[in-house]
Formats: structure tokens, C-alpha cells, sequence
């Protein structure tokens, strides 16, 4: 016998048409003796397949039901998975999986309309070895309850925890006697009336009413007859309707903000909220706006803090002599600067930040001097020029790196770093074959020109 989760598992009986039958004649295999081919014919019809079923890739514990489909295979094969579940020719969903209790069912409702019954709850065995289950006889469990519908109509509300009413089966209590010939008796119920209102307004609950007449005989003076005891009518809350809508309705306005600057033009405020009352239960919120606005002038104009412009160019290499030329001079240096401004401060505004007007620094002339050079890599890409059209173009050129060694790299007495300043004559020769000086792209697709 095979186990699985250590509980013994029952193959099935039945074969169908995974069953293999076998010839001994068709056996191409060299074995001495009738009595080895004796033995093949009595162990062959037991080479048999589990039942083919239903197999599904979840099984839900407290439902009982398959879930993912996968298709038809072995239940054995379907099985190796125990989350999997499987369902045969009957329609029922099996587990895979080791034997479990499904969580209990909810409590059923009181099996009598008045007076004491019972409410049961459930639970099944799911898994190989259904019986393996603990306790698992314990499948059923049941507590009495008392029927509530002892009057007609009936809520039909049933307490699951005490499953006692207080006002259920009520029976009239003894009454002392009374020299009397006769007593009352009261009709039965009416229906109920129809609620007050037909939702649930604002403060108050709507009620209703039945009522009952005392009849059989009614009551006299003499003969002296009883009348009935008790109160010919009943009202009750109507706690079960829908509350009513409310529809929101504005507060006041508020007061108009301060200005809330204290130049130029500002933005007043007033504000009203939508709370009187604020809807409710599906109410409409209120219409219109909450805010309103009011222009606010001060009169004042408010200050202009500047701002710096961009650096000028730098101004020609010049000699610190008045009159002296210094262009193509490998030994004497000049200076050149530059300036930026400080715009648009005004109405007492904020300077720009930094007190530098002019950067200066020191220079060689080498404007259109002959220089030797050598050819360097290729400098950037410029922007696409014009910036539209099919024309549009973009160039890069290949750098003549001058030789500056015949210059003495600072200039004067506190030895600042000097610069070349100007474009020189440069001379780098010929290019190697093949090579261009420089090269260009057009800018494809560019739109087209306005």
C-alpha cells in the first residue's frame, strides 16, 4: 500500500483507457525458461494508471472549491502539488493537500419561526485521507435558539449569541381575579401603520403605530364586564429607514482680508463656509463659490533690486606706456579688461551683490603674428546654422595648436599668468592625406522657416 503525508492511500480500482495490456509474444526479450515468461504474464495487469481527472492549480480551503484550471491528467499526477485540487466525473473538488478541517460555517438561521429551536454550523474534511481528520466525527455543531416571529409580521432577527428575545413568545401574565361576569379579550394586532416620513430627518426618528380593539364583549357598567388590560396601541421608532438628504447651505461672508501687501496692488479675501448646514447623507453641496476677491491698492511703489548684465569682451592687449606697441612682442606684455553693469535697480532696490565692475588681466599681443603650430584634435560642434530650413548646417574645425614657447609664461613684477590675446597667423602645415581641416553636417529634418 502507498502512503502519502504518512497516511495510507487506496489506489482505485477501475481502469480506463490509460490501462497497457501486454502480449507475451510481442515481448522482444532473449529469457530462458517458461517460467520467467509465467511471471511477466501474471505482474503485466497490474501496470495500471490512476483515474483521470479534473485538475486545478488552487484549491480554497473554506469554500470547498477548484479554482485555475489546468486540464485533465493523472490524479496522481495532479496531486504531486497539494495545494492543487482535483474533481472526478462526479463534479465534487478534492484537495491535494494533507488532510484539513475547513473553517466553520457561519451559524445557520433559528430552524422554528416561534419558540425554541436550534442553529447549527458546519465544517468539512478536505484532503487525502478525509477520515484521517481530527476528531472526525466532530464535522456538526448546534445551540438552541427561540423563534422571534411569535407575532405577525416578523423582523425575522435572529441573536446568534443568546438567541433570546425580549420580546418573544411574551405571554400575558395571571391577572388576580375579579368578581366579575365576564373580561375583554383584545382583537390582534393591526398591521403596522406607514412611518412618519419616509427617511430619517434631522433630530428627530418617525414612528409608527398599530392598534387593537377590545371586543368579545366589549366593556359595561352592569352587567358589570372588565375591560381589557393593556393599551390599545403601540408606536415604534423607525430606526431602519434612510437618513434624509441634506443639502448644504453658506455661512456668512467673512470680513475682507487686511491688504495683504504693503506696495503695489494686493488681493483682498472673504471667506464663507458651507456648513449651515453642512450636507449630509447625499445632500447637494452648496452652490457658488467660497471665496471671494477684492483688488487692494497701496499706492507704493515697490522696490527694484538690480541685477548684473553679462561680461563686455575683453578690450584690446595694450601696453601700460601710452603710444608704446606691444603687437607680436615676445617680451613686452600689457593688460586688457573688461567691464559688467548693474541694471534696473530702482525705488531704493537692492545693488547687485559683489563690487566687481571690471576684471583685468595681463597679455601678449599676437594679433595676425605668423605663428608655427601643430594640428590638435577638433574642437566642438557649433549650433545648427541657421536654426531652420533644409539648409541648415552645423561645422566643426580641427584645432592648429600654436607653439607659445618663445614667450615667457607670467609678465611683471608680481608674475600674473599671462594670456594670448588676439588671433594670430597660425601655421600648422599640410594636413596628412585624407585629413580636412574641417568638416560639415547638415542639420536634416529642421523645420521650416517661418
Amino acid at each position: 500500500m502507498q502512503t502519502l503525508y504518512g497516511l495510507p492511500v487506496t489506489k482505485h480500482t477501475h481502469t480506463h483507457t490509460h490501462t497497457h495490456t501486454l502480449h507475451p509474444v510481442r515481448l522482444h526479450l532473449r529469457m530462458p525458461g517458461r517460467s520467467v515468461l509465467l511471471l511477466l504474464l501474471l505482474l503485466l495487469p497490474s501496470v495500471r494508471r490512476s483515474e483521470s481527472v479534473r485538475c486545478f492549480a488552487q484549491f480554497n480551503l473554506s469554500l470547498g472549491q477548484c479554482d485555475e484550471e489546468l486540464g485533465e491528467v493523472d490524479e496522481e499526477d495532479c496531486c504531486q502539488n497539494p495545494k492543487y485540487g482535483y474533481q472526478t466525473t462526479d463534479g465534487v473538488c478534492r484537495s491535494c493537500g494533507p488532510p484539513l478541517w475547513s473553517p466553520w460555517s457561519p451559524w445557520s438561521q433559528c430552524n422554528v419561526p416561534c419558540g425554541e429551536g436550534v442553529i447549527q454550523r458546519n465544517r468539512k474534511c478536505f484532503g487525502i485521507g478525509v477520515s484521517e481528520c481530527e476528531k472526525p466525527k466532530h464535522n456538526v455543531e448546534m445551540i438552541p435558539c427561540n423563534g422571534s416571529c411569535c407575532q405577525s409580521p416578523c423582523p425575522g432577527n435572529t441573536d446568534t449569541h443568546t438567541h433570546t428575545h425580549a420580546h418573544a413568545c411574551t405571554l400575558i401574565a395571571s391577572m388576580p381575579s375579579v368578581p366579575v361576569s365576564a373580561a375583554g379579550v383584545w382583537s390582534s394586532w393591526s398591521s403596522w401603520a406607514q412611518c412618519s416620513s419616509s427617511c430619517i430627518p434631522e433630530g428627530r426618528v418617525p414612528i409608527r403605530y398599530r392598534r387593537r380593539i377590545c371586543s368579545n364583549p366589549a366593556s359595561s357598567a352592569d352587567p358589570p364586564i372588565l375591560g381589557c388590560l393593556g393599551d390599545d396601541s403601540e408606536k415604534q421608532n423607525c430606526n431602519n429607514l434612510p437618513h434624509c438628504p441634506v443639502d448644504g447651505g453658506w455661512g456668512s461672508w467673512s470680513p475682507f482680508s487686511s491688504c495683504p501687501v504693503t506696495c503695489g496692488v494686493g488681493l483682498q479675501e472673504s471667506l464663507r463656509r458651507c456648513d449651515s448646514p453642512a450636507p449630509k447623507h447625499g445632500g447637494w453641496p452648496c452652490p457658488g463659490e467660497g471665496r471671494r476677491t477684492s483688488i487692494c491698492l497701496t499706492n507704493t511703489h515697490c522696490p527694484v533690486d538690480g541685477v548684473w548684465s553679462d561680461w563686455s569682451q575683453w578690450e584690446k592687449c595694450k601696453s601700460p606706456f601710452p603710444g608704446r606697441d606691444i603687437q607680436c612682442s615676445k617680451t613686452a606684455g600689457g593688460s586688457q579688461i573688461r567691464e559688467r553693469r548693474c541694471l534696473h535697480q530702482a525705488h531704493n532696490g537692492s545693488i547687485c551683490s559683489g563690487d566687481s565692475l571690471t576684471q583685468a588681466r595681463v597679455c601678449y599681443d599676437v594679433t595676425d603674428c605668423y605663428m608655427k603650430g601643430t594640428w590638435g584634435g577638433w574642437d566642438s560642434w557649433t549650433l545648427c546654422s541657421p536654426p531652420c530650413g533644409l539648409q541648415s548646417k552645423r561645422v566643426r574645425k580641427r584645432r592648429c595648436e600654436v607653439d607659445y614657447s618663445d614667450y615667457e609664461p607670467t609678465i611683471g613684477r608680481k608674475k600674473e599668468l599671462a594670456t594670448f590675446s588676439g588671433s594670430p597667423l597660425d601655421d600648422c602645415g599640410s594636413l596628412p592625406d585624407g585629413e580636412q581641416s574641417a568638416q560639415r553636417q547638415s542639420c536634416a529634418n529642421a523645420p521650416a522657416c517661418a
